[in-house]
């Protein structure tokens, strides 16, 4: 990772500016963003630890531990949770098998708050893999378990 920090910064620049565009690029080279490599982020950037470290755990998007092979994004905002969103979530957190906020054991989900999809005039509602799913009641909580077991 050293090398792909030193090859980005080399062709993008090594200025404070570059920090957010540099994170998003070692998530994506690397799936996320370890502490191990903070420091090596902060030295490129003529940066704080401090500073780094700062903005990783700032901005929900960031993840510092490996995600699942399939990610399952509840929303949490207000409509959602008028909507019956608290209950789909205890739900959802036990039938996949994982807490909010983490990723399961064997790695195959992670489960992740979200506050407002946007659709909130049809929840609860999830994002899964990237796809939105509306109006998530016991039956969608299935459909969504059966997805991420395949």
């Amino acid at each position: 990772m050293d090398e792909f920090i030193e090859g980005w910064t080399a062709q993008h620049g090594a200025t404070r500016d570059q920090l957010l565009p540099l994170l998003h690029a070692v998530q994506e080279e690397a799936g996320h963003i370890a502490d191990a490599i903070v420091p090596v982020i902060a030295k490129a950037l003529n940066l704080s630890r401090a500073d780094v470290h700062g903005v990783v755990t700032f901005y929900h998007d960031f993840r510092r531990t490996p995600q699942g092979r399939h990610v399952v994004k509840l929303c949490r905002a207000e409509s959602c949770q008028a909507r019956g969103g608290a209950a789909i979530e205890v739900a959802a957190a036990q039938r996949l098998g994982v807490a909010m906020g983490q990723t399961r054991g064997d790695g195959a989900v992670s489960l992740e708050p979200v506050y407002c999809l946007g659709l909130c005039a049809i929840g609860p509602n999830a994002l899964v893999d990237g796809r939105p799913v509306a109006r998530i009641d016991g039956a969608a909580l299935e459909r969504i378990a059966a997805e991420v077991a395949a």
